[in-house]
């Protein structure tokens, strides 16, 4: 959660009927338990993704676990998303059998990028809509000009098509 942009992320979605699945930082939930309780109290799901945004490729097993334990603590959510995409094999069988659910993206936003124009971002995202896809966005400071744009693109392109957006479960 961030304190002024996903309040913005959270009117698009609600402006367009839509429904998403935040991936939340554990750290980030214990400073904005608020804007936190607000994404659950609109109807969207939430996931975990580290308690500190760890690497999982960088991070020692047993280190990596216990933060995704700490989250868990504060998100409650069987549903994991590995920061940048990266964790180890062995990682992510020990969390399948802790009982999580690894979720990946279909298509990356690259919202985060400041070497890409938010016409480009947007583009990423508006030029493959198809039913199932899982599109990554971030709602941070770095992202926000990038993110802001290209989500409400997509959601006008894809709703005006007659589709919709639901959270996972």
């Amino acid at each position: 959660p961030h304190p002024r942009i996903t309040p913005m992320v959270l009117s698009l979605l609600s402006k367009y009927k839509a429904k998403a699945t935040f991936f939340c930082i554990g750290d980030r939930v214990n400073r904005y338990p608020e804007i936190f309780e607000q994404l659950k109290a609109e109807g969207h799901a939430v996931g975990n993704h580290t308690q500190q945004h760890l690497n999982g490729w960088k991070t020692n097993t047993e280190e990596y676990l216990n933060d995704v334990e700490k989250a868990n603590a504060v998100i409650q959510s069987n549903l994991f998303r590995p920061p940048y995409g990266r964790i180890k094999q062995r990682q992510s069988r020990l969390l399948i059998k802790k009982g999580y659910k690894i979720v990946m993206w279909t298509i990356l936003s690259a919202d985060y990028d400041k070497n890409i124009a938010k016409e480009v971002c947007s583009a990423r995202v508006t030029d493959n809509i198809e039913n199932g896809m899982i599109y990554l966005f971030h709602d941070s400071e770095k992202a926000e000009e990038r993110m802001g744009y290209a989500l409400e693109k997509l959601l006008e392109t894809a709703t005006s098509k007659g589709f919709t957006f639901r959270k996972l479960d």
